[in-house]
């Protein structure tokens, strides 16, 4: 009978040799390029162990519980079925229990959890030749990596991180004895769900190893007192990216589809380090903090009662605060009282916290994006009790917060081969998942005039060319308006080369350059970038970057500049392997290189510009940095991004190695910064995401001296974005490379007056060397003739 049965069920059992090779379904982890796990993806939480990684305590408190015969019988247990049968003819029903641990393996691979006799009878043949082909140690770790324990934690390494958050090693025998008895009902007996019930089956489990003498009356005394203390433990995360995680989710799911993806235990190795990743989401975080406390104090986040009310019991805030999340650097709190210059709170663990005057003494009330009320003068003008506010924890201890209201976003390339070094695109994800470094379309503001600078170097100008830095009144016929596009500030200083209009960012100047060269010409230019020219305005607001732009896009445009003139393509996955560590996928980009003809295992990008005129901008966007001119002599001037040259972390590792760009648009919308040392290119952008918006102003704050408040004034990209990526690249810097920017080959150096941009016989503070291409040096000699004559105007052009 028995032989007749597998004959006819034959067909339906599957191979079990397919168990040597069985793919457990594994989530995918997502690490830094230096090993940190960043993110896990997948339905299924697992962490496959080997069976000697797993303590012989586990192991035995599995066997106890489950299968105590299970190395003496061969997949079926004749004790276990008997009793099985025994209570069929008492109730007249199927009952669960009496499976060996390889019946249940059997039937959790291949088969469902129906009581029927068919799949009685198919788990026990299944089990019979697993245990013909496979040896107990291996069919033993199988189960262990397999069982289901709630909470989508399959087998024992990812139960003992979801409700410990401890590796198996590391467990007590009661959290070992807490696990072992999660299979027989994972949904109901686990001590999250029901800590009661968990209680009583550890109880079960516990004795059964007394029974077995896998434990000692004492260490069962000892572990049935045991607390049963646990919470929900997420994956264990070192290094939080969530906005890089999600695009390496996205791009896995585009290329496997989500069931592999999610499910086949793909390790993916991404182009950030861990330190820099930090790095960026602190400063994004930091630089928001500090532009809202300059704007003011927006009041608490709710009141939980008034002071003719009752207060609350700690224990009512603490239930209260539960369902309040922590986000970004805060944390929710509520006001207990108030005295003078501080205040206590309460914090959701539990803890009080005094917040003393120097953190406090920051919240004049917000008026709107322009003013601010008067400086608080004690802390009851501020707080009352019964406020639910944010704190945050700063080097000088805690201090009143509040979500700040913009956006922002960095992203910072390799420029060699485009790889991404950092991505962060807002305050926290999990405030907003819309990811502003890849996705935010905005106005680029003057982070578009290098490109502006380079197309004219292309068409004739240098940078000692003298450009009319004078304001301009275009009367536009169709309209019946004019455009007069101004200087920010709106101060003109007539004839300027074009050098130092890029350090001070110029509008007029860029107006007029884009003229001399025609709208067309122009866009055809830009296209070299990488920026896609269906989206490229057809007129001369562009030379004011009324383009709008992504974050990523701008950083890889100035990349160009930074590696000598090759467009690179941004990716932030380095390596991918399979759940066995074989890798799978090794990116391979296209590089940067000059030589790289003479290699055959490089591929070389593009090259869109010469190596040259990359040299100049980047010649250029360094004077934004460090300005020019003699101050001893009274004729020297900043760039506006001077405020680079007080960071003594970057300068003291790249020197005056340093180059970069602000950006802000007319309306204050949008404020940028870009810049770059030889081995990072960095782009920052802070904004509201209501397009509507504008970033204001902000007056000082009386309670504050200029090393609390450094920032005053309107919002602008020296202001808003800079500090943010300052921030960043003292960190980022150390890391990378920030050797000088070589002078290409065919340039040639020539001794200037620097206020007519002619050919000059001194060597006094009024002259400084400047770089010609072959051919555009000039020939006139200060001296010699009216300076005048080498200025360019747009009256001069035809467009």
């Amino acid at each position: 009978m028995t032989g007749g049965l597998y004959w006819y069920m034959k067909d339906d059992l599957p191979s079990v040799a397919e168990l040597r090779e069985v793919r457990l379904q594994t989530p995918m982890q997502v690490y830094s390029s230096d090993g940190e796990l960043i993110a896990q993806f997948g339905e299924i939480r697992r962490i496959p162990l080997r069976l000697d990684e797993i303590p012989a305590t586990l192991q035995e408190a599995f066997l106890a519980t489950e299968d105590t015969r299970f190395y003496d019988h061969f997949g079926i247990d004749p004790i276990g079925v008997a009793r099985a049968f025994f209570q069929l003819m008492v109730t007249g029903e199927i009952q669960g229990g009496g499976s060996t641990i390889t019946q249940q393996l059997a039937r959790n691979f291949y088969l469902s959890f129906e009581q029927t006799w068919t799949r009685k009878i198919k788990e026990a043949f299944i089990s019979l030749h697993m245990e013909s082909q496979l040896s107990k140690d291996e069919i033993l770790e199988l189960y262990l990596n397999k069982i289901t324990f709630g909470h989508r934690a399959h087998g024992v390494g990812a139960a003992a991180q979801v409700y410990y958050g401890k590796e198996v090693g590391d467990l007590t025998i009661a959290q070992m004895a807490m696990i072992a008895g999660l299979p027989k009902a994972p949904s109901t007996m686990n001590p999250i769900s029901n800590p009661e019930r968990a209680r009583e089956r550890r109880a079960v489990v516990l004795g059964r190893m007394l029974d077995e003498q896998v434990i000692t009356r004492d260490q069962y005394e000892n572990a049935v007192k045991e607390p049963v203390e646990t919470r929900f433990h997420g994956p264990e995360v070192t290094m939080s990216a969530p906005y890089l995680a999600e695009m390496v989710r996205a791009e896995m799911v585009t290329r496997y589809g989500e069931d592999l993806a999610y499910n086949s235990g793909f390790k993916v190795y991404t182009t950030a380090s861990a330190k820099q990743q930090r790095a960026a989401q602190l400063a994004v975080q930091n630089n928001l903090h500090a532009y809202d406390e300059r704007h003011g104090y927006r009041g608490p986040e709710a009141i939980l009662w008034e002071a003719e009310e009752d207060a609350w019991q700690p224990t009512q805030i603490r239930e209260y605060l539960r369902d309040v999340d922590a986000l970004g650097l805060t944390y929710p709190a509520v006001v207990l009282g108030v005295q003078d210059q501080q205040a206590m709170v309460l914090r959701g663990s539990g803890e009080p916290v005094t917040l003393r005057w120097d953190g406090l003494k920051w919240a004049r009330p917000y008026m709107n994006a322009e003013r601010q009320g008067a400086a608080p003068q004690n802390a009851a003008e501020i707080l009352k009790a019964g406020h639910l506010i944010r704190i945050r924890l700063t080097e000088n201890g805690w201090r009143l917060a509040q979500l700040p209201e913009p956006g922002a976003a960095i992203v910072a390339l390799r420029p060699q081969d485009g790889g991404i070094a950092a991505a962060v695109g807002g305050y926290s994800f999990r405030i907003s998942q819309y990811n502003r470094a890849t996705q935010a379309e905005r106005q680029a503001g003057s982070n578009i005039k290098p490109f502006i600078y380079s197309a004219a170097l292309e068409n004739g100008f240098t940078l000692a060319t003298l450009v009319n830095d004078a304001p301009i009144n275009q009367w536009n016929p169709g309209s019946g308006i004019a455009w007069r596009p101004r200087n920010s500030p709106d101060v003109y200083e007539g004839p300027i080369r074009v050098r130092e209009a890029l350090a001070k960012s110029k509008n007029v100047v860029s107006v007029r350059l884009l003229r001399s060269m025609g709208v067309n010409t122009t866009v055809e230019y830009l296209t070299r970038f990488g920026f896609a020219f269906d989206e490229l305005p057809r007129n001369e607001s562009l030379s004011l970057g009324s383009a709008s732009m992504t974050p990523l896009e701008i950083a890889r445009g100035y990349a160009v500049f930074a590696n000598g003139g090759f467009l690179v393509t941004p990716y932030f996955i380095e390596r991918i392997a399979d759940a066995s560590d074989t890798t799978i996928f090794q990116a391979r980009p296209a590089v940067a290189c000059v030589l790289c003809e003479t290699e055959r295992e490089v591929i070389q990008a593009p090259q869109v510009i010469t190596e040259q005129n990359a040299f100049l901008i980047t010649q250029a966007m360094n004077s934004a940095v460090w300005g020019g001119g003699s101050w001893q002599h009274k004729t020297g001037w900043n760039g506006t991004a001077w405020r680079i040259q007080r960071s003594q972390p970057i300068v003291r590792k790249a020197d005056r190695n340093i180059v970069g760009k602000t950006g802000t648009t007319n309306d204050v919308k949008d404020t940028w910064f870009s810049g770059y040392v030889s081995g990072l290119v960095t782009t920052a952008w802070v904004g509201f995401d209501n397009l509507e918006r504008a970033l204001g102003s902000s007056t000082m704050n009386e309670n504050l001296d200029s090393s609390e408040q450094e920032i005053s004034g309107v919002e602008a990209g020296a202001k808003t974005a800079l500090p943010m990526w300052i921030e960043f690249m003292e960190t980022a810097v150390q890391d990378v490379s920030t050797e000088p920017f070589d002078v290409p080959p065919g340039l040639v150096s020539a001794r200037i007056d620097l206020a007519t941009g002619k050919l000059s016989r001194n060597s006094d503070y009024t002259t400084g060397f400047e770089y010609f291409l072959p051919g555009t040096a000039p020939t006139e000699y200060a001296e010699e003739g009216s300076s005048s004559s080498n200025i360019f105007d747009d009256e001069d052009s035809i467009f």
